[in-house]
């Protein structure tokens, strides 16, 4: 494939510019914002970088699209793509950065932050023995890339990681991988739920009552794609102890309404979509590097099967 014109969209283009442009001179590039995007400058490019668009284009006058995020959704999802435009995703510390975010809010729950915080608000000296994180039970949906470096990080220091996968495949560092149909009977032994999926048609409100209604006082953590969650469905299991606590990163709408009912609900913590941060240099390596592949006719690690959505 040979690409020579570049469009890079995105709030951070000044920084990608700084980045990239000097490492591939013999491309020609525009570095622009996502409110400065027309389908003129989309017609004179042969590939387009972007994560975020505010408006519908029409992406099959270019070549490859290469996206920021990890996350393609914005591109694909409930969209009709053309399947002769490439689409690769960035890949970078976010298995990492998604792992410890998760492991930091469950450290904090089973060392009782929040209960003596509360006791040293009312200078009450009381002793509770907090739980060990060997003992518990962690089932990660999604076993791909980012899954799989939460089972290995989680399970590292003794926590039992079970997966959920629409192929069921065992992959390394999980007990035990099931398929979406299958794992319905594990999920009542599970303390902590970790949502890394991407969403697609299949996980579009896939955490509704079915799944929460087999659960007992667990910990929901959702670090995928939010119009994954009913949000009413998650709030009721909030209500009957069904989930005790959710930690949210990632929502249907965002920024999040100021008068939606997750903000000033005791259970939840929200956090705004920081959990895997795309950093500039982060970004523009893993541009380049795709980059180079497809100029070089070399195999694609990140490309995008367009048809599952991932």
């Amino acid at each position: 494939m040979n690409i020579q014109n570049i469009l890079v969209v995105s709030p951070m283009y000044k920084e990608l510019k700084l980045l990239i442009e000097e490492k591939a001179p013999h491309k020609a590039f525009q570095f622009i914002p996502e409110e400065e995007l027309s389908q003129d400058e989309l017609n004179w490019a042969e590939a387009l970088v972007s994560f975020n668009l505010k408006a519908d284009y029409d992406y099959s006058t270019v070549k490859w699209v290469h996206s920021l995020g990890a996350g393609v959704d914005r591109f694909l999802h409930k969209k009709n793509w053309n399947e002769e435009v490439l689409l690769t995703r960035t890949i970078c510390s976010f298995g990492q950065r998604i792992a410890e975010y998760s492991l930091s809010y469950i450290l904090g729950d089973l060392q009782l932050h929040d209960s003596f915080q509360k006791q040293q608000q009312r200078k009450k000296w009381e002793q509770w023995t907090p739980k060990l994180m060997g003992d518990q039970k962690v089932l990660v949906y999604g076993t791909g890339e980012i899954g799989q470096m939460i089972a290995k990080v989680f399970s590292s220091i003794g926590v039992g990681v079970f997966g959920v996968s629409l192929s069921g495949t065992n992959k390394d560092y999980f007990k035990e991988v099931l398929t979406l149909d299958s794992h319905f009977s594990r999920l009542s032994e599970m303390n902590y739920i970790i949502n890394t999926l991407p969403l697609t048609g299949k996980t579009e409100k896939l955490f509704n009552h079915t799944i929460f209604n087999q659960l007992s006082n667990a910990g929901f953590i959702n670090v995928g794609r939010g119009a994954s969650v009913d949000e009413e469905a998650l709030l009721q299991a909030l209500a009957e102890n069904q989930v005790r606590f959710a930690v949210l990163d990632v929502f249907a709408h965002e920024p999040l309404p100021e008068n939606h009912p997750f903000w000033n609900n005791s259970r939840v913590q929200i956090t705004p979509h920081i959990s895997a941060v795309t950093t500039p240099e982060e970004g523009a390596a893993c541009f380049l590097e795709t980059l180079k592949n497809i100029d070089e006719n070399r195999h694609l690690t990140n490309k995008v099967d367009t048809k599952k959505g991932y």
